[in-house]
């Protein structure tokens, strides 16, 4: 497979520089460690700020949402690897305006880990934190083990809201409820067409072959539900939608904001042709859409594939989804 990179073992420095390079006036990295990216004013006083973190290979996330009405700060992991509990740590002190800080990330052993050995430690510098876990892939595990299900492209949701909460101000109690309440009302699911092929070793994550797709699988990789003969964009849609809606609850008069992410290598006119099939489904059980979102919010490097998701709405979220944002990858005005 080829790449376009220099080194493996620099590839996550050499690409963290880049963003740092090209974005000058939204973000900065406070100390000496070039793992650790916050917002370029933090830490705002008086206000809640919000750090997530994990492995690389997700562009833009998790790195991507650190900014105004978002994130405040990112630990940054090797590529599918875990931030340290010091590099969480630091990135705690530098966004703690006095208010306590958020840890938002997906629902991953490593980072569950360091972000809680992290709080310990935080607690000794006399920051308070509280945790919210994005939890959203519906094929992971069932609804009666939802507390278990992996964090994956839905966590964008919980940024968002909770970043609006923060912005507004907030209590640290209050933002960590309304991510949670995202979290709890939103449901993802993915397919994918191809293996992500991993720098340092240049061999593919698992296998795949030409004419299969997996319905459920993994950012990373982890096994899916189902595994068979590739079908039409409007099949795979309806196989995603109809399990999203079942997970949700979504009945007719219901509105949902959708998010059609694609997971590194898929063309965005494929992404559409997927919203398009969503659109026509929801529609015709009488579920609008309020709100939408179609690109790549969550990546797995060149996997090809995309996944979808629900958030179910009321006037609160939706208020939230719509308020000003700006980070390098996301602009909401």
């Amino acid at each position: 497979m080829k790449k376009i990179i220099n080194e493996p073992q620099t590839f996550v420095d050499e690409f963290v520089d880049g963003i740092l390079l090209a974005h000058p006036t939204l973000l900065k990295v406070p100390g000496q460690d070039r793992r650790v990216l916050v917002r370029a004013d933090a830490p705002v006083a008086g206000k809640v700020g919000i750090i997530t973190g994990g492995g690389s290979g997700h562009l833009p996330l998790f790195k991507g949402y650190v900014g105004r009405g978002l994130c405040d700060g990112v630990a940054i992991g090797n590529v599918f690897s875990s931030p340290s509990s010091a590099q969480i740590l630091e990135t705690t002190k530098a966004v703690d305006g006095g208010a306590g800080v958020l840890y938002l990330y997906g629902n991953y052993g490593g980072d569950v880990f360091n972000f809680d050995l992290a709080t310990d430690m935080a607690e000794l510098e006399g920051i308070r934190t509280l945790t919210v876990l994005g939890r959203d892939d519906v094929a992971s595990q069932p609804k009666e083990r939802a507390t278990d299900r992996r964090g994956v492209a839905g966590i964008f949701f919980a940024y968002k809201a909770a970043g609006a909460a923060a912005e507004r101000g907030d209590s640290l109690d209050q933002v960590a409820a309304v991510a949670e309440d995202i979290i709890e009302h939103t449901a993802t699911m993915g397919v994918g067409l191809s293996p992500t092929i991993l720098p340092t070793t240049g061999k593919p994550s698992f296998e795949l072959a030409e004419d299969e797709m997996e319905i459920g699988i993994g950012i990373h990789g982890e096994p899916g539900i189902h595994r068979g003969s590739l079908e039409t964009a409007d099949e795979i849609a309806e196989h995603l939608v109809e399990r999203l809606v079942a997970d949700l609850g979504a009945t007719s008069g219901d509105r949902v904001a959708v998010l059609v992410n694609g997971l590194g290598a898929t063309p965005l006119e494929e992404l559409y042709l997927l919203f398009r099939r969503t659109h026509q489904i929801l529609e015709g059980k009488g579920i609008a859409i309020a709100k939408n979102y179609v690109g790549e919010y969550a990546t797995s490097l060149e996997m090809a594939g995309a996944s979808i998701s629900l958030l179910l709405l009321d006037d609160e979220r939706l208020a939230l989804l719509e308020a000003p944002a700006e980070s390098p990858f996301f602009r909401e005005v």
